[in-house]
């Protein structure tokens, strides 16, 4: 966790971009990143020469040559001002050459391409290495908490429509279907990659034998983690965020998930987790054409349960986030994928969050969709929960509450209940949680909002007769009379 100096010096960064003319947080996130990864560039290059030290042998593919020995972040930072911004900026320089790089470091510079190095002068460039050379970068922890905080300054500014997922609300879905070392895990509309960082960080904490073997390991550091963004700004972000945080080589892919390139791939994954952005309707002659035959539709959201359906590995789980018109929409389409989820899979949970949860850029209702792919129907009970509280105010300041009680964050209350269904089942639909019998949800079309079988308690009230009330009334009235004769006798004195 960063400390308060620590945020002080990011903050410190942040601040020195802004006065120096560059004000998109998006781009001055992107800025960062690529000295971030020139100074892990270097601290690689570091550990190779050490342990080839160790074994008294050569240098096993070296990061840089005997040429490039100025491209080290060692050696670039303590250059003059104009040096430092001569060697990353001129042509076949330090930014050319990690455009351009292969093997080490692959995964982020498959998507180093179309990047653009914009720190106008030498005097702000020498400012900012100056101060990301004085942030502690050692351990994985601080890097990836670093990043983090970096990232929530996306949250803070909203810009071109970029904000994350709450990351306490990806935390709550990560634990809720506990991945293992086993499982292959993706995102195919990953954005920052929010969903497969958690899913590592909760692999760290649950399962250190990952660490402990070679094969889990391996497993972990690639093809464990599987994300599709079509953003470049995103994947670059997406992959460095992965890269902190301990995973080297994640399988991030710069593909629009639900377009006609994305056509046949499929059974990809044992776990997915999705917050995809819901655009309203695509053209048909750009969505894959399987995604439009189970269920014809141009609706996003309804094409990516598709496409989530289609990736998942037979018996692997969904958990997404859905916009509440897709639990009870009542067109062709989506009557239609509801079944299909309840009917032909097995449809786990639907757990209804409060309005507040996306403020201040969204207000809309949505839902976290719990499902499971099976291809041969499964679905007994389905277990709904009335989420109305997260632990922020539902305002747009979303700030934290300080109170860990149930009324303020149900997030424990659903995880608890959740490990523990079998008790769930004798409760009453007027609880926060309750099971639905799949005959129950058929007979309402599928219809999946919680109110739909959530039942109401309303307690009797007691009212005085009339003729009391009326009494009261004249009685008040008088001494209103009363009153406003003392004062007529007091202005005439």
């Amino acid at each position: 966790m960063l400390t308060g100096s620590l945020k002080s010096q990011i903050d410190k960064v942040w601040d020195a971009f802004w006065s120096g003319g560059i004000a998109n947080p998006l781009t001055v996130i992107e800025q960062i990143s690529y000295l971030l990864f020139m100074r892990r560039l270097d601290q690689l290059h570091t550990a190779k020469l050490a342990e080839a030290e160790i074994m008294g042998e050569e240098v096993e593919d070296p990061i840089f040559g005997p040429e490039q020995d100025t491209f080290r972040w060692s050696v670039l930072k303590d250059k003059a001002p104009a040096d430092i911004f001569d060697i990353i900026t001129q042509r076949d320089g330090l930014f050319d050459f990690i455009k351009n790089l292969d093997g080490n470091g692959a995964s982020y510079t498959n998507f180093m391409k179309e990047a653009v190095f914009v720190i106008p002068t030498p005097a702000l460039l020498t400012k900012v290495v100056d101060l990301i050379d004085a942030i502690p970068m050692d351990d994985r922890d601080t890097k990836g908490d670093l990043y983090e905080y970096l990232l929530s300054k996306l949250t803070t500014a909203g810009v071109n429509g970029q904000f994350r997922t709450p990351r306490h609300i990806i935390r709550m879905m990560v634990d809720l279907l506990a991945p293992t070392p086993q499982d292959t895990i993706c995102d195919p509309a990953c954005g920052t990659a929010g969903f497969l960082m958690s899913a590592g960080e909760y692999l760290r904490e649950t399962h250190p034998e990952i660490f402990q073997s070679e094969d889990l390991r391996k497993h972990f550091n690639g093809p464990m983690f599987t994300g599709f963004d079509f953003d470049s700004s995103m994947l670059r972000i997406a992959v460095m965020n992965m890269m902190l945080h301990g995973v080297d080589n994640p399988n991030i892919q710069a593909r629009d998930a639900l377009a006609q390139e994305s056509e046949g791939i499929s059974d990809i994954c044992t776990k997915l987790y999705a917050n995809p952005p819901f655009k309203g309707s695509l053209d048909n002659e750009i969505v894959a054409k399987d995604l439009l035959r189970p269920v014809a539709s141009k609706k996003t959201e309804l094409l990516f349960i598709n496409l989530f359906l289609r990736l998942l590995k037979p018996g692997g789980q969904c958990a997404c986030i859905v916009p509440d018109g897709v639990l009870f929409g009542s067109s062709r389409a989506h009557l239609a994928i509801r079944k299909m989820i309840v009917e032909e899979h097995k449809l786990d949970a639907v757990i209804s969050m409060p309005s507040g949860v996306f403020k201040p850029y969204a207000g809309v209702s949505t839902a976290i969709l719990i499902f499971t792919r099976t291809d041969s129907g499964g679905t007994d009970n389905v277990w709904f929960y009335d989420m109305k509280a997260d632990g922020y105010s539902l305002d747009d300041k979303r700030a934290l509450l300080e109170s860990d009680v149930h009324e303020k964050n149900n997030i424990p209350d659903i995880k608890d209940r959740w490990n523990n269904l079998d008790a769930e089942k004798g409760r009453k639909r007027t609880d926060q949680s309750f099971m639905v019998p799949r005959e129950d949800i058929e007979k309402n079309k599928y219809d999946l909002s919680i109110n739909r079988y959530k039942e109401i308690v309303y307690e009797e009230e007691s009212y005085d007769p009339p003729l009391t009330i009326l009494d009261r009334m004249e009685e008040l009235e008088h001494d209103i009379l009363k009153d406003m004769t003392e004062l007529r006798g007091m202005l005439n004195e």
